[in-house]
């Protein structure tokens, strides 16, 4: 059999003809912003503004290719500095109710358990995935100031519009053309009046360039020369508003935009602004007055159920996340929260289906394979979590490691390997200073050794690391009172009850020691 070469027979390609229409100029670069190609398109504009610098087209399409790449979505940017907390005179209710604010959350039966979930620094449950909102509010200043300058999750110190403005000198360094409008020289009354250019004009100053206080006057022209009628210009300036900290003309502009055209944009900057005033049962108010009108939005499904996790009202949490997938399948957030609250509601089964789900998605780091080993460890699926326990470790990251080692120093506790697991805790803590839970379980062992005063020693460093956890309280109370320390152990124990009010060995440890001191 004779084997011909294809390549012989095949034909080569024909030239274009030159009847085929052909992009060139600005259609060129309105074809290459529409597929995406951002950095080629700003060269095409690049090149037709030396050829007519007063092109406004080409000068207009350049402006949204400097703030695409830019561009963060206001609903989700969160970032709060020290600056902020320390100076922030919003906040309606220092001292509120249970249940109605963040800062205190619902400790009832109905909310969750301490022992059965691990909670924040301000009490909060940890969510199941990281959100910007879930490392904003730490309780109190004294603890936000406490945590060490050169940790990993310490928070900027500078105010967030101060960071703004050094991120768009940074932007506009990194250009070797320099910077494309001199903002002090341009005549922002011609140009924000202008329909054609203003919204462009806005976006790339308040994203690119970071003056909140141009791009507020550019904001407030546009809206008088729509006669305030326009939605769009109430939204920039409530955002304005939002980055300067002036959440009360905010939140006018917000409602004064609902007047005009009712958004689900609207509604979760509304809600946004009352979760920064810490009412967060007026948000949840907002976002169900935009569910009545839009019923499947997924921000504001989103944002409902991040409020009421955070509030402690996780069944109703998880029915919002329920309903998001109803929606979207491939909602990462809501599969992720909806695994962890299964995982904790004693369902390893149903949570190693969501985190394989996840998984199969494509996400793969070194926190899902140590989720997915702690499912399978607790289906009694050995040999499964150990292969997922060693992929968690060689991907994990210096962020992650101190997490990671503690885990896996409670599945050594929980074969029984003790000496592993204090190894284990010991290395959380050295990839991580600042883990209190870490120092608690070492603190144990160490007192299960007879090491008391290694074991006081941790369980101080544990207090003051994570002031919110009970455990260590508790455990240094049960110590001094072994040792015969009962002055201490009743202050502890009572530190212990004011975090979590129904631990019911700490209420016998209570009830003892009030036995005593009403004895003596």
């Amino acid at each position: 059999i004779e084997i011909k070469n294809m390549s012989d027979e095949i034909a080569p390609a024909a030239p274009p003809s030159e009847d085929q229409p052909r992009f060139d100029g600005l259609f060129r670069a309105l074809r290459l912003y529409r597929n995406n190609q951002i950095q080629a398109c700003e060269e095409e504009c690049t090149r037709l503004l030396r050829k007519n610098p007063l092109d406004q087209a080409a000068w207009a399409l350049k402006l949204s290719c400097l703030t695409d790449p830019v561009y963060v979505d206001e609903l989700e940017n969160e970032e709060l500095g020290i600056a902020e907390t320390f100076l922030d005179q919003n906040v309606i209710a220092p001292n509120a109710r249970p249940g109605t604010s963040f800062q205190r959350p619902t400790t009832t039966a109905k909310g969750m358990n301490p022992i059965m979930r691990p909670t924040s620094t301000a009490g909060r449950p940890l969510s199941g995935v990281v959100r910007p909102i879930t490392s904003l509010r730490p309780g109190t200043m004294e603890q936000a100031v406490r945590t060490s300058r050169t940790a990993r999750t310490a928070r900027a110190v500078s105010s967030s519009s101060a960071r703004q403005l050094r991120l768009g000198t940074a932007s506009m360094a990194s250009d070797p053309d320099g910077q494309f409008i001199n903002l002090s020289r341009l005549n922002v009354d011609k140009y924000a009046a202008d329909p054609l250019v203003n919204r462009q004009l806005f976006e790339y100053v308040f994203y690119h360039e970071g003056d909140m206080k141009i791009a507020h006057q550019i904001a407030a022209i546009a809206t008088k020369a729509a006669n305030y009628e326009d939605w769009y210009w109430k939204n920039q300036l409530g955002k304005c508003y939002m980055r300067l900290g002036l959440l009360q003309d905010a939140e006018k502009q917000f409602l004064s935009s609902l007047k005009n055209h009712d958004l689900p944009e609207t509604y979760a900057y509304l809600a946004k602004v009352y979760n920064r005033l810490d009412q967060p049962l007026v948000s949840n108010s907002y976002y169900e007055k935009g569910l009545m009108q839009y019923h499947e939005d997924v921000t504001l499904l989103t944002g409902l159920a991040r409020n009421k996790e955070l509030l402690g009202e996780l069944a109703e949490s998880s029915e919002c996340y329920k309903k998001i997938l109803g929606i979207q399948a491939n909602n990462i957030e809501a599969i992720a929260c909806i695994a962890t609250n299964c995982f904790y509601d004693d369902k390893p089964e149903i949570a190693l289906r969501y985190y394989r789900r996840i998984m199969q998605m494509g996400v793969n780091n070194a926190e899902l394979m140590m989720n997915i080993g702690l499912c399978c460890f607790a289906c009694q699926q050995f040999d499964f979590a150990l292969s997922s326990i060693q992929r968690a470790h060689s991907t994990a990251t210096d962020d992650t490691a101190g997490e990671i080692w503690y885990n896996t120093g409670h599945i050594m506790l929980a074969i029984g390997d003790v000496r592993q697991a204090s190894r284990c805790f010991q290395l959380a803590l050295a990839a991580d200073s600042e883990h209190g839970e870490a120092m608690v379980n070492l603190g144990i062992l160490r007192q299960m050794e007879g090491k008391l005063d290694q074991a006081r020693s941790l369980y101080h460093s544990a207090i003051a690391k994570s002031p919110q956890l009970f455990e260590p309280h508790f455990n240094l109370a049960l110590l001094d009172t072994q040792t015969g320390r009962y002055d201490e152990a009743f202050r502890m124990i009572k530190v212990a009850l004011t975090l979590f009010p129904n631990h019911s060995h700490s209420l016998q440890l209570y009830n003892t020691l009030h036995q005593l001191y009403t004895i003596i």
